[in-house]
């Protein structure tokens, strides 16, 4: 088997997308017969985010005129590079495919991973929705298969984009190997030296946007002697948490982080006392599962795709209601014992997460668009 895969957000990526792309190739490398991964890049990376050289093909576009204007080439004239190397699965990882595919005898699978900009719509400028409602219109109807990272985005793209429910393959994600791994208390100790890190902390992790909703969690701390860990690159919306911070006089609760990698990260979240992810919306939730891998117990949003990420043992609160979130956090940080089971609880439940079961299922997606 030969899979072609847009490849831009792998190597040009470093959070959410690229992450996932990153994964997919990673896993199915490691837990599937797939012979050669046939990466189409826009243009070179300076980071090599694979780590992998075997059965691993990077093409670039031909020419001066699509290496200038790759955007466009993705869009199609990619198209004539993926039928001359005759792979036989052409899979977009990111919602989007190429025209011209259709009448080749090379099956198509899709990744949807979110349909935010049509259910929330509010969070995207008019010509962002615009353009990603036409891709991902298109993709739908025209791939042979479509993967939903969560039963809420294929809820989702039946209500918003017509596409066949029958087409659909629900496929949850999985993260990133480190978070998988028990760290050492040495290793552990220095992270929190480096960052400064209290002994009991609440963590969040995520960009700092209004949809990811981490001022409803601030002002959640407020009022508390609890101290707040946020890690992620900020936006305009977090100019709003700064003031609120300075205002109620929280700039010794807080810590901000950015730029963290991922082993330290892993470590981070060994360290934190209790998870919180009061998002608004969200395809799945992969911060969760990091959570629930790494034995931290997690609060999250009612509702969407969280109860899907966190299972039956998380805890679960309105997203923008701080006062329930703070009695929750007080549970938790109270009752060292209630919150051991739950971290129990969710270990147990996030292997249904593990790298061999996403493998083997996106494989399985593959095998039947082949028969």
């Amino acid at each position: 088997m030969k899979i072609g895969f847009d490849a831009k957000r792998i190597f040009h990526n470093n959070t959410g997308l690229g992450n996932y792309g990153r994964d997919a190739i990673r896993i199915l490398y490691r837990y599937t017969p797939i012979e050669k991964f046939v990466l189409y890049n826009t243009a070179p990376s300076n980071v090599d985010r694979l780590d992998i050289q075997k059965k691993i093909y990077i093409k670039y576009p031909k020419g001066w005129f699509w290496k200038k204007f790759s955007s466009l080439w993705r869009l199609g004239p990619v198209s004539k590079q993926i039928i001359k190397d005759k792979v036989d699965i052409f899979h977009g990882l990111t919602g989007e495919l190429p025209s011209g595919l259709k009448k080749t005898n090379i099956a198509t699978v899709v990744t949807i991973h979110d349909l935010i900009f049509l259910t929330h719509p509010h969070y995207y400028s008019f010509f962002d929705r615009l353009i990603y409602t036409k891709k991902f219109r298109y993709a739908a109807a025209n791939t042979d298969r479509i993967i939903a990272i969560s039963e809420q985005t294929k809820r989702d793209a039946v209500q918003y984009l017509d596409a066949d429910p029958e087409k659909i393959t629900v496929v949850y994600q999985g993260c990133n190997d480190v978070y998988k791994k028990e760290y050492d208390q040495h290793y552990k100790d220095e992270v929190r030296k480096k960052y400064n890190l209290p002994q009991e902390f609440v963590l969040n992790v995520g960009t700092l946007q209004e949809r990811k909703n981490a001022f409803t969690l601030v002002k959640a701390i407020n009022g508390t002697d609890y101290h707040l860990v946020l890690v992620g690159s900020e936006k305009k919306y977090a100019q709003k948490i700064h003031s609120y911070i300075r205002e109620n006089k929280l700039q010794s609760q807080i810590i901000f982080l950015k730029n963290v990698g991922d082993t330290e990260l892993a470590a981070i979240y060994q360290l934190a006392t209790v998870f919180c992810y009061p998002s608004i919306c969200e395809g799945f939730g992969i911060p969760i599962i990091e959570a629930l891998f790494s034995k931290t117990a997690v609060i999250t949003s009612e509702g969407g795709c969280f109860a899907e990420a966190g299972g039956p043992h998380s805890v679960y609160v309105a997203s923008l209601d701080a006062d329930a979130l703070r009695n929750e956090i007080r549970r938790l940080f109270e009752n060292p014992a209630l919150r051991k089971q739950i971290e129990e609880d969710g270990y147990s439940f996030v292997q249904k997460f593990s790298d061999d079961r996403v493998a083997q299922n996106i494989y399985e997606v593959y095998k039947s668009v082949l028969v």
